[in-house]
């Protein structure tokens, strides 16, 4: 009776592991999407306000925010580039 009790106690630690591991994943995508997402709408900000002195602008929405904070500079570098290109 000892034996089944301990395994049934094993089973549901290894089903609360899997369960755990299963929620925590996607959170922690989600988690560093936002750093991204954070990352991303500062250095557009940054450019905005160094060279919003001389009428160059980048819009910040979700688009933009998300490839300046998943590519960083690169990212940044182009949507500068494509704003000269299509803008003027």
């Amino acid at each position: 009776m000892e034996w089944k009790i301990v395994i049934i106690g094993l089973a549901g630690l290894f089903g609360i592991y899997l369960l755990g591991t299963a929620l925590f994943r996607p959170l922690k995508f989600l988690i560093r999407l936002g750093a991204w997402a954070l990352l991303g709408g500062v250095l557009l900000a940054a450019i905005n306000t160094v060279f919003g002195q001389f009428g160059f602008h980048i819009a910040i929405n979700p688009a933009t925010v998300l490839t300046a904070g998943i590519l960083q500079l690169p990212g940044v570098v182009l949507l500068v580039l494509l704003n000269c290109l299509l803008m003027g």
